[in-house]
């Protein structure tokens, strides 16, 4: 028996606290270190990185054997690095689970962690639709359903950490992780994050929150830049994902953002990581930093002289774990622990947190086996519910924003007969990776490896259309960037000659200035990107001389201005990255084998200027008579429209007032109207009239996914705590105050069927982590 079986053995029957605490008693300064820190094995220091300045910072001169001779915290993306077969994959992580074991004395295996963001980012796994994509279903029961899933196959690989979701809130569309994030609405974005963060921990994988805090607001959208944001914004917009995550989802890991806010960098953050998410909030579990996050204090903040002088800020402000490899957290730290400028018990205290967690996936348990389960039976990364999973999130996912009539019927939905011979045309017509986002593995990592084949099958706009029409003619034009003036003029024949025309158009996803979207692929402004403004015009005008039909399918990782082409256009669909079924989910939907239900949960803006601007504004942030700018935007959040007909009725308020720490029921009847099937989004505003402090116009405070047979009806009820109505207010503490609200009850932020107003009477209450986050909703049919 080696040593540290020995030394697993002997602690077997001891709680998993004391367990704990032993280890932190009988471990060296290194032995301590080593369990703060992953090992990135395979990251590349050449070519096309995957994390930013990952060629200046993931270079590692020592031997595998020397990195692991204290133990290991963290093995960094065993699959997701590089294209693996999963079963070898799977194989290499045994062997090196039984080498850190057998190289330190007391035997503890390697946390394992993996991206999961759409999907497990690893070769042959189910590509799952975008985070935007879910925010754009309103339905967080089947992202939930979804993560389970991919935390299953996750739990078969034998991996315990997943790197999402994120919960960053959009405040610039032309950021480029935009994709990344579930919308421009905090309720939206908390509750899809918190039914993901369920569904992940429901299958035993820690759900990582990310990026802890304000990383998306970085100025003029540019990744890594400054945040210019007050704490009231911060704490309104901000912060209530995260805190309905932790607390409605139990998110036991949270990853510090890159950016700094206010001038302080959040690795370095005390009074954030641990003041608040800690002492305030009550969180137990680990802060990881993000890739390279804890060396960048020193690289690219200049806050820290050196890397151990970084490694020291970032414990002492409450960062337990350094990703995805050792630069810190090692030799650097050790001499500066040694040297006195950190004391021994801040280690012990990230230490305890680690090996608590470790002790929760089972890596403490003597009982634990290096091999996954997935070597003990088939695997299959992406099984037919998946797919049918996937194609079903896609479709819910698409939104139909515009819909004109054409030949005395609404443009959509095409049945053969009304379709007649079709054209697919524009840079995304036969691309599978119109269907990616960036932290899809093909889009990822797959993308740099164009010797190795996709790992799943990803049918194509123009590849589904042939299978689904007998009469198809294709054109794919150039590419997202750049078209020849030959490409566009092959695109107007081919829309010249058919009865419709589907133009696809939108973005590729990538890293760093490989594609249009994507981490670090930030945009100037919301024009199309290349000539696809310029294409689109061209297409539109030869539809509109011959009489063609014209389509507009834009599939991409943020909205772009669509003004000068809403009034040309027959019909407008917009999808964001919609996964591997995304091509067959958009041709139910342009046949109606499905009726579109998804909303926006971004604007959609009329021009390529006035930005940045969300929804979530003041009175003075929307169009006034003070400025020539107007930033209303073309379509607006929670926008989406149906081939049926519903109408909201019936409207009732349980008390006209209530006192500030009461409850009162909002509801209203919806009825389809129309001859199809089909989803609403029932949607319901707050507007505080008069506040202490600068309120938003309105803001979403409940949602309600209703489906309906054609001429039924259901009740849907939202019960609305006072505590819906908090804010920061003049103090910067959370509160709530008396005085009159209006609840606003309605399809989209700009469509109201009607308003309630009710009268908060009583004392101004402070109230906070506890306070009610959530507004329970009840649909009931009605007999």
């Amino acid at each position: 028996m080696s040593t540290g079986a020995a030394e697993q053995h002997a602690l077997a029957r001891v709680p998993a606290s004391d367990v704990v605490e032993h280890l932190v008693r009988e471990m060296t300064l290194e032995e301590k270190l080593a369990q703060l820190a992953g090992v990135w094995v395979n990251a590349s220091t050449d070519g096309d990185s995957v994390a930013p300045l990952q060629s200046q910072m993931a270079g590692n001169t020592r031997s595998w054997d020397e990195i692991i001779s204290h133990g290991l915290g963290q093995i960094t993306r065993m699959y997701g690095t590089v294209p693996v077969e999963p079963s070898e994959g799977a194989r290499r992580l045994a062997t090196a689970q039984e080498q850190v074991r057998a190289a330190s004395r007391f035997g503890i295996p390697a946390q394992v962690h993996e991206e999961c963001l759409a999907g497990l980012a690893a070769w042959k796994a189910t590509a799952f639709p975008v985070p935007l994509a879910w925010g754009a279903t309103f339905n967080p029961a089947l992202v939930q359903e979804m993560a389970a899933r991919i935390g299953t196959s996750m739990g078969s690989l034998g991996v315990h950490q997943g790197l999402a979701p994120v919960l960053d809130v959009v405040r610039d569309l032309r950021w480029g992780r935009v994709e990344e994030t579930i919308g421009e609405d905090p309720y939206l974005v908390g509750t899809v994050a918190t039914a993901y963060v369920r569904g992940l921990e429901s299958a035993g994988i820690v759900a990582t929150l990310k990026h802890f805090v304000g990383y998306s607001a970085s100025q003029a959208g540019r990744n890594h830049a400054p945040v210019s944001m007050g704490p009231r914004e911060l704490a309104d917009v901000m912060l209530p994902p995260f805190e309905m995550a932790l607390r409605h989802g139990g998110a036991r890991s949270v990853m510090h953002a890159y950016t700094d806010v206010d001038g302080v960098p959040a690795a370095a953050n005390r009074a954030l990581l641990t003041g608040l998410l800690r002492e305030q909030w009550g969180f137990t579990g680990t802060v990881v930093a993000d890739y390279f996050g804890v060396a960048f204090l020193d690289v690219t903040h200049g806050v820290a002289a050196n890397p151990g002088d970084a490694a020291v800020l970032a414990l002492r402000a409450g960062v337990d774990v350094e990703l995805p490899t050792v630069n810190c957290f090692g030799e650097p730290l050790l001499a500066r622990v040694r040297e006195g400028a950190l004391d021994e018990s801040v280690i012990d205290q990230a230490l305890r947190r680690v090996l608590t967690q470790k002790a929760e996936v089972g890596l403490l348990s003597p009982d634990f086996t290096p091999e996954p389960p997935a070597l003990s039976g088939p695997l299959e990364l992406d099984p037919a519910e998946n797919r049918a999973l996937a194609r079903e999130i896609a479709a819910q996912s698409l939104v139909l924003l515009s819909n004109r009539e054409f030949a005395a019927a609404p443009a959509l939905p095409l049945t053969s007969a009304r379709a007649g011979s079709v054209g697919v045309v524009g840079p995304l017509a036969d691309d599978p990776f119109a269907m990616l986002g960036c932290y899809s593995f093909d889009a990822h990592v797959g993308a740099s490896h164009p010797e190795v084949p996709m790992g799943i099958s990803i049918p194509t706009v123009a590849g589904v259309a042939a299978a689904r029409f007998d009469s198809v003619r294709s054109s794919v034009t150039g590419n997202c960037e750049s078209a020849t003036e030959d490409q566009i003029a092959e695109a107007c024949r081919v829309a010249s000659t058919v009865e419709t025309c589907v133009v696809v158009v939108g973005d590729n996803a990538g890293l760093f200035g490989r594609g249009t979207s994507g981490e670090g692929n930030d945009a100037s402004d919301l024009r199309l990107p290349g000539d696809q403004h310029h294409m689109l015009d061209r297409i539109l005008s030869v539809c509109a001389d011959s009489g063609t039909r014209a389509v507009v399918v834009v599939l991409s990782g943020r909205p772009y201005a669509l003004g000068d082409f809403v009034g040309r256009a027959d019909a407008i669909v917009q999808g964001f990255f919609p996964g591997e079924e995304g091509g067959e989910a958009l041709w139910d939907v342009l046949t109606g084998v499905v009726n579109p239900s998804g909303k926006l949960p971004v604007s959609v803006p009329r021009s390529s200027g006035g930005q940045p601007g969300t929804y979530l504004h003041s009175r003075l942030s929307g169009r006034t008579e003070v400025s020539a700018l107007d930033p209303s935007p073309l379509f607006s959040f929670g926008h989406g429209l149906s081939y049926t007909t519903f109408e909201l009725s019936g409207h009732q308020c349980t008390a006209p007032t209530i006192s500030t720490s009461d409850t009162v029921t909002i509801s209203c009847t919806v009825t389809n109207k129309g001859a199809l099937e089909g989803a609403e989004i029932v949607q319901l505003y707050l507007e505080d009239p008069v506040g202490e402090v600068v309120r938003p116009v309105r803001e979403l405070i409940g949602y309600a996914r209703v489906e309906l047979e054609a001429g039924s009806s259901a009740i849907v009820d939202f019960v609305v705590h006072a505590d819906r109505t908090s804010f920061t207010g003049v103090d910067l503490e959370r509160v709530v105050t008396p005085g009159l609200v209006k609840l606003h009850v309605g399809t989209s932020s700009t469509a109201d069927a009607h308003t309630h107003e009710v009268i908060l009477h009583g004392p101004r209450r402070v109230v906070g982590f506890e306070r009610e986050m959530l507004t329970p909703v009840e649909v009931r049919g009605l007999d």
